[in-house]
């Protein structure tokens, strides 16, 4: 079976940090021998998007590059070593678009952990186009059957947010507190988190979050607009504080704060990746609860595989708008004033 592929494709493309988005004709990539093409259909948007397009973090991003690592499509082309796809597949562009799998980390099954790791959207031309490559080892299997713009954002925010729960280790029945529960790692995590068995405070922003979050599974939501008292309506709400708190809120102080109103022996989960911050908990306090704060980075490929299984038996799914392409710097301008229910999906006809 072979799929005529073209010369040129639509892509969101820049330069220099910060610099002019162009929407516009670019090459189509090749596949290398353990690689596969996928024609993307629809990409969603994070707001690592945002922090490689900002040059925020401590890692060099290529330039100039195509960002984006939600990409769902169909795969046209694959390399000569490929046999664990077909053409005609759908396939999913992650994160981790590959790791060395030979280091101490690939071997126990942290590949996100590799020192050599390749990135979509970051230091490998992403997901913002129409075709793009992905190792064929790391590119996440998606059924035949499945919603490609729908299952867009499982494959970074619903990875991310089910690795993030399982790292905090709760059992059900447990509460847990999701930080910056209204956005799109937010709604996911609530989800997850719910079907896993745990009792959900959610913490944001605003009516239409308020609304959002209980509608998904939240028995509680606090607003941060409008308690005075973070920490003791927290406390109050949970009998004494969450076992386990997931901060994917982009505020320094939202996530110090959760070292605070965490329950004694709980785990404060550390996810989101504002620009410089720093999570401050008084030595004090972290030994006299004994609580415990770990990072936690994208799944591998058993919790890739995991969480697409909990979208496709219809336990999870992720609020999302589609636009075309073409409106990516609306969306990050959207992204930086924190005005995003859910998530944003790119049509990457459009």
């Amino acid at each position: 079976m072979s799929i005529e592929i073209p010369k040129t494709q639509k892509g969101c493309i820049f330069y220099e940090k910060h610099g002019e988005i162009y929407y516009k004709d670019i090459p189509v990539p090749k596949p290398k021998a353990n690689e596969i093409l996928i024609n993307v259909k629809y990409s969603g948007v994070c707001h690592t998007d945002l922090h490689a397009w900002h040059g925020d973090w401590p890692l060099d991003v290529k330039l100039p590059l195509v960002g984006g690592h939600e990409g769902a499509g169909v795969v046209v082309a694959k390399g000569e070593n490929v046999t664990n796809f077909e053409i005609g597949d759908y396939a999913g562009i992650k994160w981790l678009n590959g790791s060395c799998m030979g280091c101490e980390f690939c071997q126990q099954g942290a590949e996100p952990n590799c020192q050599k790791a390749d990135l979509s959207g970051y230091t490998h031309d992403g997901s913002f186009q129409q075709y793009a490559t992905a190792d064929a080892v790391q590119a996440a299997k998606i059924p035949k059957d499945a919603d490609l713009a729908a299952i867009a954002p499982i494959l970074c925010a619903g990875v991310t947010v089910y690795k993030a729960l399982k790292t905090a280790d709760l059992r059900p029945g447990q509460w847990v507190a999701v930080s910056g529960a209204g956005g799109g790692l937010g709604s996911l995590a609530i989800q997850y988190a719910t079907a896993m068995g745990l009792r959900v405070l959610g913490i944001d922003g605003g009516d239409d979050k308020a609304k959002l979050c209980k509608d998904l599974g939240a028995e509680v939501f606090i607003d941060f607009t409008k308690e005075k008292n973070i920490v003791k309506a927290v406390q109050d709400a949970t009998n004494g504080g969450p076992h386990g708190v997931i901060n994917v809120s982009v505020s320094e102080m939202a996530i110090s704060q959760s070292c605070d109103y965490v329950r004694a022996l709980g785990k404060v989960v550390l996810v989101g990746l504002p620009a410089g911050a720093v999570c401050k908990s008084p030595v004090f306090q972290q030994v006299v609860k004994s609580i415990e704060i770990k990072g936690s980075y994208v799944g591998n490929r058993q919790d890739t595989a995991e969480a697409v299984d909990f979208f496709v038996r219809g336990k999870v799914h992720c609020p999302f708008k589609v636009v075309g392409l073409s409106e990516l710097p609306r969306v990050f301008k959207l992204m930086a004033e924190g005005k995003i229910l859910g998530r944003y999906v790119l049509d990457t006809t459009k």
